[in-house]
């Protein structure tokens, strides 16, 4: 890993990007973490095909609302987007997605599998790589929460590596069969965010990979809005989530004095 930026950001985090193997990618660490106290780490996964330029305002404010709870947050260019070469037969995938639903069609599972599966085969890898090299790093803890969207790649993810602690899910995506079978074996706590009127996203799918995880414990939290109408608070149902299952110390209980 290699950082070719350092920026303080104002509310102290401090921001890096670094290039490592063949893409690049962004570290905040909140003013907290020190090799005596490390930081818990939440990767924060971006929806293909757009980039970490176009995502940076999303990204950077979910990661100091992280910081705020003492968490380290990391993201990476996807494969496909930024400077990174297009993904092969990604932008006929596509087209042949709009096709389907231009005609008012439901799109084949082997057009949902043409379009997903080569960003997970190569966004997992990178993932992987980026933990190697960011848990090395004195200051980052070992809990590690996988944050966002695709939802194909957190399953895969969560599915390969033991490392993966806990897996807030964003259900903006459309699911590929091979993706609930990984689900299956998928133990560790899982909250699932869905937007019940999302446009681009088969939501019996979604209800479908909820059902499979094998997580004993699973939330499933759903409002009406389409993709981009995501209310303030789901952000801080998730915030709570990973700071249940990754922060070492207990939060305070609230005494009930009615």
């Amino acid at each position: 890993m290699r950082f070719t930026s350092h920026t303080l950001l104002d509310d102290g985090v401090l921001e890096r990007e670094f290039a490592l193997a063949d893409f690049t990618g962004v570290l905040w660490t909140p003013p907290t973490a020190a090799p005596s106290s490390p930081a818990p780490l939440l990767l924060l996964n971006q929806p293909g095909g757009f980039g970490t330029r176009r995502m940076y305002p999303r990204l950077v404010a979910r990661a100091k609302a992280a910081a705020a709870e003492g968490f380290a947050s990391v993201t990476i260019e996807l494969p496909g987007t930024g400077d990174r070469p297009p993904l092969p037969r990604a932008e006929q995938a596509r087209a042949d997605l709009r096709t389907a639903l231009a005609a008012g069609e439901k799109p084949s599972d082997e057009v949902i599998d043409r379009l997903i599966l080569p960003l997970v085969d190569g966004a997992v890898p990178d993932w992987q790589t980026t933990m190697d090299a960011v848990l090395a790093l004195p200051e980052i803890g070992t809990g590690v929460g996988f944050s966002g969207g695709v939802i194909a790649v957190g399953v895969r993810l969560a599915a390969v590596d033991p490392r993966i602690a806990a897996a807030g899910l964003f259900a903006g995506s459309y699911v590929p069969r091979s993706t609930l079978d990984e689900a299956r074996g998928i133990g560790i706590p899982i909250h699932v965010l869905l937007q019940w009127d999302d446009e681009g996203n088969d939501r019996q799918a979604a209800l479908d990979l909820f059902d499979a995880f094998a997580s004993t414990e699973k939330t499933l939290v759903a409002n009406m809005g389409g993709h981009t109408g995501v209310p303030v608070f789901a952000g801080e149902d998730a915030k709570r989530f990973f700071v249940r299952h990754l922060r070492s110390e207990p939060l305070p209980v609230e005494s009930d004095s009615r």
